[in-house]
């Protein structure tokens, strides 16, 4: 999967980013490199949903894909 993020200069120095196709996702780092590595976790945490919050059936079934 790709994703498109917008990377920002901050006012008061360093980045911030956005991750437009997830409401909510935004980071930021103190340099470019850090800023990089953030946005990685940000994407991470903002797409893991825990199922206990989900209501499932017993012919439901949870899978795990990678993309």
């Amino acid at each position: 999967m790709k994703l498109k993020v917008i990377v920002h200069e901050a006012e008061e120095g360093g980045y911030w980013a956005e991750v437009p196709a997830i409401p909510g996702c935004v980071t930021q780092g103190e340099s470019f490199d850090e800023l990089l590595g953030n946005i990685y976790e940000a994407v991470e945490g903002c797409l893991s949903v825990d199922v206990q919050d989900i209501n499932l059936s017993e012919n439901d079934k949870v899978l795990e894909i990678a993309v």
